[in-house]
C-alpha cells in the first residue's frame, strides 16, 4: 500500500521518492528499449525499401540491357544475313568479271555463279523479312542499296568491256535509282507497291545480265541480245508506269489533306 502512494504522488517525499525514482528509472529503460526496438525495426524497414528500390532499379537497367541486346540481336537476321551477303558479293563479282582481261571463260563462270547467288538471295530476303516479321530498318536502307549495287556493277563492267552498249546500261540504271528516289518522295503520301510488271522487269533483267556476264557464243548470243531487249522495253514500261501511279498518289494524298483540313476549320 506504501508503494502505491508514494508512485501516484509522484515521489513528492524523500523516502518515498527514492522507490518511485527507482521505479521510474526501472521503467526507463524498458520504454527506451522498445523505442530503441521501434527505431531499429524502422532502420530495419528503411533499408528493406532501400534495396527494394537498388532492385527495383537494378531490375530495370537489367530489364533495358536484355531489351538492347534482343534490338541488336534482332539485325542478324537471316534476311538481314542474306542481304549483307548481297554487298559482300559486290567487290567479288567485280574482281571475277574483270580478271585476266575480263574475256577469260573460266573467270566470267565464276562471276556469273556470283551474280547468280546474289539474284537468288534477292528472291528471298525480302520474303522472309515480311513472313517472319524480321523487318528492320537496316533491311528496309541496305536492301534496294544491294540490289542496285549488284546490278549496276554488273552493267557497268559488261559496257566497260564493250560487251553492252553503254545506253543499255544509262536506261537502265537511270530508270532504277530514279524510281527509287522517287519512291522517298512520294512517301509521305502512301507506299508504291511493287507490280507484277516490276516483278517479270527485276526477273528478266537478272536473267539478260547473266547470260551477258556468261562467253556465250551462237544461237545463245543471239538468244540473249532479245531476252536484254525485252529487259530494256519492260524496264522503260514498268517505269512510266509507276511515275503513273506516284502521280495519283500525290494528288489523292493532297485532297485527302485539303478535305481533313476543311473538317477541322468546319
Amino acid at each position: 500500500m506504501t508503494g502505491v502512494p508514494a508512485s501516484a504522488a509522484g515521489g513528492s517525499s524523500g523516502a518515498h521518492g527514492a522507490p518511485g525514482s527507482a521505479a521510474t528509472s526501472g521503467a526507463a529503460p524498458d520504454s527506451g528499449s522498445h523505442g530503441s526496438g521501434s527505431r531499429d525495426t524502422g532502420s530495419r524497414d528503411i533499408g528493406s525499401r532501400d534495396a527494394g528500390s537498388h532492385d527495383g532499379e537494378r531490375s530495370v537497367r537489367g530489364g533495358k540491357i536484355a531489351a538492347a541486346a534482343v534490338n541488336q540481336a534482332s539485325l542478324w537476321n537471316v534476311a538481314n544475313l542474306l542481304t549483307m551477303l548481297r554487298l559482300v558479293l559486290v567487290p567479288g563479282f567485280v574482281a571475277l568479271m574483270l580478271a585476266d582481261g575480263g574475256y577469260d571463260p573460266a573467270w566470267r563462270s565464276l562471276a556469273w555463279a556470283a551474280f547468280a547467288i546474289a539474284m537468288i538471295t534477292d528472291l528471298f530476303d525480302g520474303h522472309l523479312a515480311r513472313t517472319y516479321n524480321l523487318v528492320t530498318d537496316f533491311g528496309k536502307i541496305a536492301d534496294p542499296i544491294a540490289d542496285k549495287a549488284i546490278m549496276g556493277a554488273a552493267l557497268i563492267c559488261l559496257s566497260g568491256l564493250g560487251d553492252l552498249p553503254w545506253w543499255v546500261t544509262i536506261v537502265i540504271l537511270a530508270r532504277e535509282l530514279g524510281i527509287t528516289l522517287m519512291r522517298f518522295v512520294v512517301i509521305r503520301y502512301g507506299v508504291i507497291p511493287a507490280s507484277r510488271g516490276g516483278k517479270l522487269k527485276t526477273l528478266t533483267q537478272g536473267v539478260a545480265v547473266g547470260m551477258y556476264v556468261l562467253a556465250l557464243t551462237g544461237w545463245l548470243a543471239t538468244l540473249r541480245f532479245w531476252v536484254m531487249a525485252a529487259a530494256v522495253v519492260l524496264t522503260v514500261v514498268t517505269g512510266l508506269d509507276y511515275v503513273r501511279q506516284a502521280i495519283v498518289l500525290r494528288r489523292q494524298g493532297i485532297a485527302e489533306r485539303a478535305a481533313a483540313s476543311e473538317e477541322t476549320e468546319a
